[in-house]
C-alpha cells in the first residue's frame, strides 16, 4: 500500500499493516524529540469528544518499508544517515544524488530507486483523480471565519503559503494560531498533527500558544509539547534546521512548518549588489528544500516575508511596497497573501497570487488569543 497519493494530508482509512514497527525499548533513545515512529498523533483526551469515523493517515511512507522490498537494513540505515528519512525522499531524488550516499554503489542505486518507485505514485493520473485528491486535501483553520472563507477553507496542506506585509500586520500572530489549530480534529478545521516552528527574528512566544490553546479548550501543556521550535541564527543554520526538521517529522505526524521570517537572515547575511545573485541562489535552495518537505510529508508550509518600498511604484499609489525575494520567492510560493493594517486591531488580507483563489480581500483581527474575526 502506498502512503502517498497527492501531496497534502488526505482523509483515508489506515490499514493496520501500514503502521511502522515500534522502536525496541532496549535501544538507547536518539536525541530527536519524540523519536517513536507512530502513524497517528494521539491528542489529549478532550479532543475525542467527537467520535469521527475517519482517521488521518500520514502522507509519507517510513523508510524502513524498503527492507520489505529487498533492500537490506544496512543500506536503509546509510540512506537515513544521509538525510533520506522517507521512501518519498528516495523516490523523488535523482540517481546522481543517491549515488553520492557513502556505501551505495551504482548497482544498488537502481535497485533502491526501483523499490522506492514501486511504493510511491509518480506516474500519470487522470485530471478526475487529481480533482478528487484535491477535494480530500486538508486545510487548516486560521481562527477567523472570514479569512477561512477567503482561503476556501484555510491554509492548504502540501504547498507553500507566503504571508507578506509591513511590521505589525498579523503575520507572526497567524503563524502562532496555526501552530495550535493544526493539532485540532479534522472536524474542527485541524489536521491532528504537530508543528515545526523556525524563528529567525526572535518573535516566537510560547505564552501566546498557551492563550490560543485555552481559547480552543485544549490542554495548553499538551499543545506546547506538540510544537518543535528552533531559533535560526544565520542563513546556513536556517538551511540546516530543515534537515533536522525532516528527521523529526519522519518520526511522528506533523501538519505544519512555519518559517518566520523566510527572508530576514538572507538579507542580513548577503548585503550589497555584489552579493545579490548569491543571496538569491541560496534563498532558492532553501525554498526548494521547503517545497520538498511540503510534498514529502504533506504538511502546510507557512512563510512570512517582509516588504520594501517599491521605487517603481508611484508614491501616491494605494500601496507602494513590494515583497522582497523577487521572482525566486514569487515562483516558490503557491499562495501569496498580502497583509495590511486596518482600523484598530483589524487587519486586511488580500489574495496577491494563487492558482485557485480569486483575487479578493477580507478583514480579520489580532487578539491576545490569536487570529479572530474582525471587530466592527
Amino acid at each position: 500500500m502506498c502512503g502517498c497519493h497527492e501531496t497534502g494530508f488526505l482523509l483515508s482509512n489506515v490499514s493496520p499493516s501500514f503502521f511502522p514497527p515500534q522502536p525496541n525499548p532496549n535501544q538507547t533513545p536518539t536525541n530527536q524529540p519524540n523519536s517513536r515512529a507512530i502513524l497517528l498523533l494521539l491528542l489529549p483526551h478532550h479532543h475525542h469528544r467527537h467520535h469521527h469515523h475517519h482517521q488521518v493517515a500520514v502522507a509519507f511512507t517510513p523508510l524502513d518499508v524498503l527492507t520489505e522490498h529487498g533492500i537490506n537494513a544496512a543500506d536503509v540505515q546509510k540512506l537515513n544517515d544521509a538525510g533520506y528519512h522517507t521512501v518519498e525522499s528516495v523516490a523523488h531524488a535523482t540517481a546522481r544524488r543517491l549515488s553520492e550516499v557513502r556505501g551505495i554503489s551504482e548497482a544498488k542505486v537502481s535497485k533502491v530507486k526501483d523499490a522506492a518507485r514501486s511504493l510511491v505514485a509518480m506516474d500519470f493520473k487522470t485530471a478526475a483523480d487529481a480533482l478528487e485528491d484535491r477535494r480530500q486535501m486538508l486545510r487548516l483553520t486560521t481562527g477567523s471565519v472570514e479569512l477561512d472563507k477567503l482561503l476556501e477553507g484555510g491554509i492548504e496542506t502540501g504547498s507553500l503559503t507566503e504571508l507578506f506585509g509591513e511590521f505589525r500586520t498579523g503575520k507572526t500572530q497567524l503563524c502562532h494560531t496555526l501552530c495550535v489549530t493544526c493539532q485540532m480534529p479534522v472536524t474542527e478545521g485541524g489536521a491532528e498533527g504537530k508543528a515545526v516552528y523556525v524563528d529567525t527574528e526572535g518573535t516566537f512566544r510560547p505564552e501566546r500558544l498557551q492563550a490560543i490553546a485555552e481559547r480552543y479548550g485544549m490542554d495548553p501543556a499538551a499543545a506546547l509539547e506538540n510544537v518543535a521550535y528552533a531559533r535560526a541564527h544565520n542563513s546556513e543554520h536556517q538551511m540546516e534546521l530543515l534537515s533536522t526538521a525532516a528527521a523529526i517529522m519522519a518520526t511522528d505526524r506533523y501538519a505544519l512548518i512555519v518559517v518566520d521570517s523566510a527572508t530576514a537572515l538572507f538579507r542580513t547575511d548577503y548585503t550589497g549588489r555584489g552579493e545579490l545573485s548569491e543571496r538569491q541562489m541560496q534563498l532558492a535552495q532553501f525554498l526548494r528544500q521547503l517545497t520538498r518537505l511540503a510534498e514529502e510529508f504533506g504538511v502546510a508550509v507557512l512563510l512570512t516575508n517582509q516588504v520594501v518600498a517599491n521605487p517603481d511604484g508611484m508614491s501616491f499609489a494605494k500601496d507602494s511596497t513590494k515583497p522582497i525575494g523577487g521572482n525566486i520567492m514569487a515562483h516558490a510560493s503557491t499562495t501569496r497573501l498580502r497583509l495590511r493594517k486596518g482600523r484598530g486591531e483589524n487587519r486586511i488580507c488580500s489574495v496577491f497570487d494563487s492558482p485557485t483563489l480569486p483575487e479578493a480581500d477580507c478583514q480579520f483581527a489580532v487578539s491576545g488569543a490569536g487570529i479572530v474575526d474582525a471587530t466592527e
